[in-house]
């Protein structure tokens, strides 16, 4: 009973965040890529049938392939994720009126993010 609860509730949070991750293609404040390979995670341990149907997926499967053989991300997808981070973040610490403390949270978050980015290992 606990183990069929346990994979229910990684279903629901797999395609909760594949739908947060699809939602993030389009808009730019919500990541992608972090939702789909938690996604892949969730549903690796609920489902083998969705977790293979998510790596047969032509523009998801290879970033998640790559995730979890390699623990990479292309160099595509650290250029496209600096270029969107550096832009927004800027745009939010200099037009944005705000604490300076809130200013602080933003730019240590987006150095963290852009740290872990660039320390992983690229594919291409």
């Amino acid at each position: 009973m606990i183990r069929a609860t346990q994979q229910t509730l990684y279903l629901i949070v797999g395609w909760s965040s594949l739908i947060l991750g699809i939602i993030g293609i389009f808009l730019p404040l919500l990541p992608t890529t972090p939702f789909v390979i938690l996604a892949a995670a969730c549903f690796s341990k609920s489902s083998v049938r969705v977790h293979q149907w998510l790596l047969s997926r032509p523009h998801l499967g290879p970033m998640v392939k790559d995730w979890e053989q390699n623990g990479s991300i292309s160099l595509k997808a650290k250029i496209l994720a600096t270029s969107m981070i550096v832009v927004l973040f800027s745009y939010s610490l200099i037009f944005v009126e705000v604490n300076l403390v809130i200013k602080i949270i933003v730019a240590i978050t987006g150095v963290s993010v852009l740290t872990f980015i660039w320390t992983r290992p690229s594919n291409s």
